[in-house]
Protein backbone atom coordinates (compact mmCIF):
# COMPACT_ATOMS: atom_id res chain seq x y z
CA UNK A 1 0.00 0.00 0.00
CA UNK A 2 2.99 2.27 0.94
CA UNK A 3 4.75 1.69 -1.97
CA UNK A 4 1.87 1.83 -4.10
CA UNK A 5 1.25 5.73 -2.72
CA UNK A 6 4.76 6.14 -3.78
CA UNK A 7 4.67 5.28 -7.24
CA UNK A 8 1.25 7.29 -7.42
CA UNK A 9 2.85 10.13 -6.41
CA UNK A 10 5.63 10.05 -8.04
CA UNK A 11 3.90 9.75 -11.29
CA UNK A 12 1.02 12.56 -10.53
CA UNK A 13 4.73 14.78 -9.71
CA UNK A 14 5.83 13.15 -13.47
CA UNK A 15 3.01 14.75 -14.99
CA UNK A 16 3.88 18.33 -13.96
CA UNK A 17 7.52 17.96 -15.55
CA UNK A 18 9.24 20.49 -17.87
CA UNK A 19 8.21 19.42 -21.73
CA UNK A 20 12.05 18.35 -22.30
CA UNK A 21 14.43 16.92 -20.06
CA UNK A 22 18.30 17.43 -19.59
CA UNK A 23 20.43 16.55 -22.84
CA UNK A 24 23.92 14.93 -21.69
CA UNK A 25 26.12 17.11 -23.90
CA UNK A 26 29.42 16.63 -25.43
CA UNK A 27 30.37 19.11 -22.19
CA UNK A 28 28.88 17.31 -19.77
CA UNK A 29 30.82 14.15 -21.26
CA UNK A 30 33.75 16.56 -21.06
CA UNK A 31 33.13 17.30 -17.20
CA UNK A 32 32.53 13.71 -16.41
CA UNK A 33 35.69 12.85 -17.30
CA UNK A 34 37.66 16.17 -16.36
CA UNK A 35 37.68 16.28 -12.11
CA UNK A 36 36.88 19.83 -11.72
CA UNK A 37 33.87 19.40 -13.84
CA UNK A 38 31.44 17.58 -11.88
CA UNK A 39 30.48 20.07 -9.99
CA UNK A 40 29.47 22.49 -13.13
CA UNK A 41 27.60 18.60 -14.56
CA UNK A 42 25.34 18.96 -10.98
CA UNK A 43 24.17 22.45 -10.99
CA UNK A 44 23.77 22.94 -14.62
CA UNK A 45 21.35 20.22 -14.28
CA UNK A 46 19.61 21.51 -11.12
CA UNK A 47 19.40 24.70 -12.83
CA UNK A 48 17.92 23.42 -16.15
CA UNK A 49 15.01 22.06 -13.69
CA UNK A 50 14.96 24.85 -11.23
CA UNK A 51 15.36 29.20 -11.01
CA UNK A 52 18.48 29.58 -9.19
CA UNK A 53 19.09 33.20 -9.45
CA UNK A 54 21.95 32.46 -6.31
CA UNK A 55 23.78 30.14 -8.48
CA UNK A 56 27.32 29.88 -10.57
CA UNK A 57 27.08 30.89 -13.96
CA UNK A 58 28.54 30.38 -16.82
CA UNK A 59 31.83 32.89 -16.45
CA UNK A 60 32.28 31.16 -13.06
CA UNK A 61 31.81 27.46 -14.65
CA UNK A 62 34.82 28.24 -16.89
CA UNK A 63 37.03 29.24 -13.96
CA UNK A 64 36.29 26.16 -12.27
CA UNK A 65 38.34 24.55 -14.96
CA UNK A 66 41.97 26.18 -14.60
CA UNK A 67 43.88 25.54 -11.28
CA UNK A 68 43.43 28.11 -8.80
CA UNK A 69 40.40 29.68 -10.87
CA UNK A 70 37.64 28.57 -8.02
CA UNK A 71 39.05 30.70 -5.57
CA UNK A 72 38.11 33.95 -8.65
CA UNK A 73 34.76 32.00 -9.11
CA UNK A 74 34.11 31.93 -5.48
CA UNK A 75 34.98 35.76 -4.97
CA UNK A 76 33.18 36.92 -8.25
CA UNK A 77 29.62 35.39 -7.24
CA UNK A 78 30.07 36.79 -3.42
CA UNK A 79 30.38 40.07 -5.22
CA UNK A 80 27.20 39.21 -7.49
CA UNK A 81 25.26 38.41 -4.39
CA UNK A 82 26.06 41.52 -2.72
CA UNK A 83 28.07 39.92 -0.25
CA UNK A 84 26.39 37.11 1.50
CA UNK A 85 26.08 33.55 1.07
CA UNK A 86 23.86 31.54 -1.02
CA UNK A 87 20.15 31.59 0.71
CA UNK A 88 19.64 28.76 2.74
CA UNK A 89 16.23 27.80 1.40
CA UNK A 90 14.29 24.58 2.77
CA UNK A 91 13.43 22.00 -0.07
CA UNK A 92 11.14 19.29 0.34
CA UNK A 93 11.61 15.49 -1.53
CA UNK A 94 11.15 15.89 -5.22
CA UNK A 95 10.30 12.55 -6.22
CA UNK A 96 10.50 13.76 -9.93
CA UNK A 97 13.25 15.31 -10.12
CA UNK A 98 15.25 12.51 -8.10
CA UNK A 99 14.22 10.26 -10.94
CA UNK A 100 15.71 12.99 -13.52
CA UNK A 101 18.69 13.46 -11.79
CA UNK A 102 18.26 9.64 -11.45
CA UNK A 103 18.62 8.68 -15.06
CA UNK A 104 20.15 12.17 -16.48
CA UNK A 105 23.03 12.24 -14.76
CA UNK A 106 23.81 9.64 -12.42
CA UNK A 107 23.61 7.02 -14.85
CA UNK A 108 26.41 7.62 -16.73
CA UNK A 109 28.32 8.30 -13.94
CA UNK A 110 27.01 4.71 -12.46
CA UNK A 111 27.67 3.44 -15.59
CA UNK A 112 30.84 4.22 -17.13
CA UNK A 113 32.57 5.70 -14.06
CA UNK A 114 31.71 3.89 -10.91
CA UNK A 115 30.80 0.53 -13.09
CA UNK A 116 28.43 -0.19 -10.34
CA UNK A 117 26.99 -3.84 -10.14
CA UNK A 118 24.55 -5.48 -7.97
CA UNK A 119 24.99 -8.79 -7.19
CA UNK A 120 22.91 -12.05 -5.71
CA UNK A 121 19.64 -9.84 -6.53
CA UNK A 122 17.34 -13.11 -6.04
CA UNK A 123 18.11 -11.55 -2.37
CA UNK A 124 15.91 -8.55 -3.33
CA UNK A 125 12.45 -8.39 -2.32
CA UNK A 126 9.69 -6.90 -4.50
CA UNK A 127 8.66 -4.36 -2.45
CA UNK A 128 9.25 -2.19 1.04
CA UNK A 129 9.30 -0.34 3.43
CA UNK A 130 13.01 -1.84 4.32
CA UNK A 131 15.79 -0.54 5.92
CA UNK A 132 18.80 -0.92 3.57
CA UNK A 133 22.14 -1.10 5.64
CA UNK A 134 25.56 -0.69 4.21
CA UNK A 135 28.50 -0.87 5.19
CA UNK A 136 30.09 2.89 4.37
CA UNK A 137 34.12 3.54 3.16
CA UNK A 138 35.24 6.09 0.98
CA UNK A 139 35.83 9.29 3.15
CA UNK A 140 34.50 11.36 0.09
CA UNK A 141 31.09 12.58 -1.02
CA UNK A 142 28.97 9.46 -0.32
CA UNK A 143 29.04 8.05 -4.12
CA UNK A 144 28.62 4.21 -2.46
CA UNK A 145 25.68 5.22 -0.95
CA UNK A 146 23.89 7.33 -4.43
CA UNK A 147 25.40 4.28 -6.64
CA UNK A 148 23.34 2.01 -4.99
CA UNK A 149 20.04 4.04 -4.50
CA UNK A 150 20.39 4.16 -8.42
CA UNK A 151 20.68 0.61 -8.94
CA UNK A 152 18.07 -0.09 -6.88
CA UNK A 153 15.79 2.31 -8.37
CA UNK A 154 16.70 0.48 -11.72
CA UNK A 155 16.43 -2.64 -10.39
CA UNK A 156 12.88 -2.77 -8.37
CA UNK A 157 11.33 0.83 -9.42
CA UNK A 158 12.00 1.85 -5.74
CA UNK A 159 12.13 5.21 -4.38
CA UNK A 160 15.22 5.31 -2.06
CA UNK A 161 16.18 7.90 0.17
CA UNK A 162 19.75 8.04 2.00
CA UNK A 163 20.24 9.01 5.65
CA UNK A 164 22.77 11.75 5.10
CA UNK A 165 25.37 13.63 7.45
CA UNK A 166 23.60 17.14 8.76
CA UNK A 167 27.04 18.35 6.91
CA UNK A 168 25.43 17.76 3.68
CA UNK A 169 22.19 19.83 4.02
CA UNK A 170 23.56 22.92 6.14
CA UNK A 171 27.66 23.06 6.05
CA UNK A 172 28.98 26.31 4.49
CA UNK A 173 31.12 25.09 2.07
CA UNK A 174 28.43 22.52 0.80
CA UNK A 175 25.88 25.41 0.42
CA UNK A 176 28.84 26.84 -1.36
CA UNK A 177 29.36 24.44 -3.98
CA UNK A 178 25.80 22.72 -4.37
CA UNK A 179 22.10 24.69 -4.63
CA UNK A 180 21.06 25.14 -1.01
CA UNK A 181 18.29 22.49 -1.09
CA UNK A 182 20.10 20.16 -3.02
CA UNK A 183 20.20 17.21 -0.98
CA UNK A 184 16.72 17.42 0.50
CA UNK A 185 14.95 17.65 -2.73
CA UNK A 186 17.20 14.30 -3.94
CA UNK A 187 15.96 13.34 -1.06
CA UNK A 188 18.37 12.81 1.96
CA UNK A 189 16.81 12.21 5.26
CA UNK A 190 19.37 13.96 8.04
CA UNK A 191 21.24 11.38 10.27
CA UNK A 192 19.41 12.34 13.12
CA UNK A 193 16.70 10.14 15.03
CA UNK A 194 13.85 12.32 14.82
CA UNK A 195 14.27 12.39 11.02
CA UNK A 196 15.20 9.24 11.12
CA UNK A 197 12.25 7.40 12.88
CA UNK A 198 10.05 9.75 10.80
CA UNK A 199 10.98 8.16 7.77
CA UNK A 200 10.83 4.62 8.79
CA UNK A 201 7.75 5.02 10.33
CA UNK A 202 6.32 6.48 6.79
CA UNK A 203 7.32 3.42 5.24
CA UNK A 204 9.88 4.52 3.47
CA UNK A 205 12.65 2.70 1.98
CA UNK A 206 15.51 4.31 3.75
CA UNK A 207 19.37 3.44 2.80
CA UNK A 208 21.83 3.68 6.61
CA UNK A 209 25.36 3.31 7.09
CA UNK A 210 25.11 1.22 10.79
CA UNK A 211 28.78 2.33 11.27
CA UNK A 212 27.86 5.90 11.13
CA UNK A 213 30.49 8.49 11.22
CA UNK A 214 33.04 5.88 12.07
CA UNK A 215 32.74 4.18 8.62
CA UNK A 216 34.22 6.92 6.31
CA UNK A 217 36.66 8.28 9.74
CA UNK A 218 38.47 4.83 9.30
CA UNK A 219 40.40 5.74 6.78
CA UNK A 220 42.83 3.72 4.61
CA UNK A 221 44.62 1.07 6.93
CA UNK A 222 41.14 0.10 8.31
CA UNK A 223 39.32 -0.01 4.89
CA UNK A 224 38.06 -3.66 5.26
CA UNK A 225 37.14 -3.50 9.02
CA UNK A 226 33.60 -2.73 9.93
CA UNK A 227 32.99 -0.07 12.88
CA UNK A 228 30.81 -1.10 15.64
CA UNK A 229 27.04 -0.91 14.67
CA UNK A 230 24.73 1.49 16.15
CA UNK A 231 21.12 0.29 17.56
CA UNK A 232 18.77 2.70 16.37
CA UNK A 233 18.05 0.95 12.82
CA UNK A 234 17.33 -2.35 14.92
CA UNK A 235 15.31 -1.13 17.52
CA UNK A 236 12.91 1.07 14.49
CA UNK A 237 12.92 -2.08 12.57
CA UNK A 238 11.72 -3.75 15.52
CA UNK A 239 9.23 -0.90 16.19
CA UNK A 240 7.40 -0.32 12.88
CA UNK A 241 8.39 -4.26 11.62
CA UNK A 242 9.80 -3.00 8.62
CA UNK A 243 12.49 -5.57 7.83
CA UNK A 244 16.26 -4.80 7.10
CA UNK A 245 17.98 -5.52 3.97
CA UNK A 246 21.84 -5.64 4.36
CA UNK A 247 24.45 -4.89 1.72
CA UNK A 248 28.20 -5.69 1.21
CA UNK A 249 29.94 -2.95 -0.72
CA UNK A 250 33.04 -4.10 -2.18
CA UNK A 251 34.95 -1.00 -3.88
CA UNK A 252 34.13 1.83 -2.02
CA UNK A 253 37.72 2.01 -0.38
CA UNK A 254 38.78 3.21 -3.34
CA UNK A 255 36.64 6.25 -4.29
CA UNK A 256 39.93 7.96 -2.49
CA UNK A 257 42.78 5.78 -1.65
CA UNK A 258 45.50 6.30 0.67
CA UNK A 259 43.51 8.66 3.07
CA UNK A 260 43.54 9.09 6.73
CA UNK A 261 41.69 11.74 8.85
CA UNK A 262 43.37 14.89 9.53
CA UNK A 263 41.19 14.81 13.50
CA UNK A 264 42.27 18.61 14.38
CA UNK A 265 42.01 20.08 11.28
CA UNK A 266 38.06 18.56 11.21
CA UNK A 267 37.06 19.88 14.11
CA UNK A 268 38.37 23.49 13.55
CA UNK A 269 36.33 22.97 10.03
CA UNK A 270 33.54 21.54 11.59
CA UNK A 271 33.55 19.04 8.80
CA UNK A 272 32.23 15.19 9.53
CA UNK A 273 35.80 13.82 8.54
CA UNK A 274 38.76 15.88 6.70
CA UNK A 275 40.76 13.05 4.75
CA UNK A 276 44.41 14.12 4.07
CA UNK A 277 45.83 12.34 1.14
CA UNK A 278 48.43 12.81 -2.11
CA UNK A 279 45.06 13.98 -3.66
CA UNK A 280 44.25 17.07 -1.13
CA UNK A 281 47.36 18.39 -3.03
CA UNK A 282 45.20 18.54 -5.75
CA UNK A 283 41.94 19.47 -4.09
CA UNK A 284 43.99 22.75 -3.33
CA UNK A 285 44.11 23.71 -6.72
CA UNK A 286 40.47 22.75 -7.72
CA UNK A 287 38.08 22.61 -4.72
CA UNK A 288 35.60 21.96 -7.27
CA UNK A 289 36.70 18.55 -6.99
CA UNK A 290 35.54 17.97 -3.46
CA UNK A 291 32.71 15.77 -4.71
CA UNK A 292 34.28 14.21 -7.23
CA UNK A 293 35.94 10.38 -6.34
CA UNK A 294 38.23 8.43 -8.03
CA UNK A 295 36.87 6.28 -10.14
CA UNK A 296 36.43 2.00 -9.10
CA UNK A 297 34.19 -0.35 -9.62
CA UNK A 298 31.56 -1.03 -6.89
CA UNK A 299 29.80 -4.16 -6.58
CA UNK A 300 27.08 -4.59 -4.14
CA UNK A 301 26.27 -8.00 -2.85
CA UNK A 302 22.77 -8.24 -1.60
CA UNK A 303 22.32 -10.01 1.87
CA UNK A 304 19.31 -12.48 2.65
CA UNK A 305 16.86 -10.19 4.54
CA UNK A 306 16.51 -10.04 8.36
CA UNK A 307 12.77 -10.08 9.22
CA UNK A 308 11.77 -7.53 12.06
CA UNK A 309 12.11 -9.04 15.28
CA UNK A 310 9.14 -8.65 17.88
CA UNK A 311 11.67 -7.48 20.81
CA UNK A 312 9.90 -4.15 21.65
CA UNK A 313 13.11 -2.84 23.18
CA UNK A 314 12.89 -0.48 26.24
CA UNK A 315 15.67 1.42 27.27
CA UNK A 316 16.66 -1.25 29.87
CA UNK A 317 16.68 -3.54 26.88
CA UNK A 318 18.91 -1.59 25.00
CA UNK A 319 21.53 -4.46 25.42
CA UNK A 320 19.68 -6.44 23.54
CA UNK A 321 19.53 -4.54 20.27
CA UNK A 322 23.11 -3.67 20.93
CA UNK A 323 24.33 -7.46 20.75
CA UNK A 324 22.09 -8.29 17.46
CA UNK A 325 23.42 -5.05 16.10
CA UNK A 326 27.00 -6.56 16.44
CA UNK A 327 25.96 -9.85 15.64
CA UNK A 328 24.89 -8.63 12.43
CA UNK A 329 27.86 -6.69 11.54
CA UNK A 330 29.84 -9.66 12.37
CA UNK A 331 27.86 -11.74 9.89
CA UNK A 332 28.70 -9.01 7.25
CA UNK A 333 32.80 -8.72 8.23
CA UNK A 334 32.58 -12.68 7.44
CA UNK A 335 30.95 -11.87 4.35
CA UNK A 336 33.91 -8.77 3.94
CA UNK A 337 36.49 -11.59 4.52
CA UNK A 338 35.25 -14.16 2.33
CA UNK A 339 34.83 -11.97 -0.99
CA UNK A 340 38.22 -10.57 -0.39
CA UNK A 341 39.38 -13.83 -0.27
CA UNK A 342 37.77 -14.89 -3.17
CA UNK A 343 38.70 -11.43 -5.19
Amino acid sequence: MINQHSENLLNSQLENAPGEGYIFSWFDWFCLWYPPGWLILFNRHWQHYHTDSDGWNWLEYGLFLIPGGFYLALLSRWLRLGFRSPQKEVGEFDPKYQQAFREEVLGPIVKYYFRGELQQVENLPQTGPLIVAMNHAGMCFPWDFLTLGYLLSETRGWVVQPLASPALFEHPWVIWWLPAKWSQVLGGVRAELDNFEAATAQGKIILYAPEGIRGPLKGWRRRYQLEKFDVSFIKLSDRYQIPILSVVCIGSEFLHPWAVNFQKLQRLVKLPFLPFSPLMFVLLLFPSMGIWAMRTRLRYFIQPLEPAELYNYSNKERTVAYRQAQQLREKLQNKINQLFREI
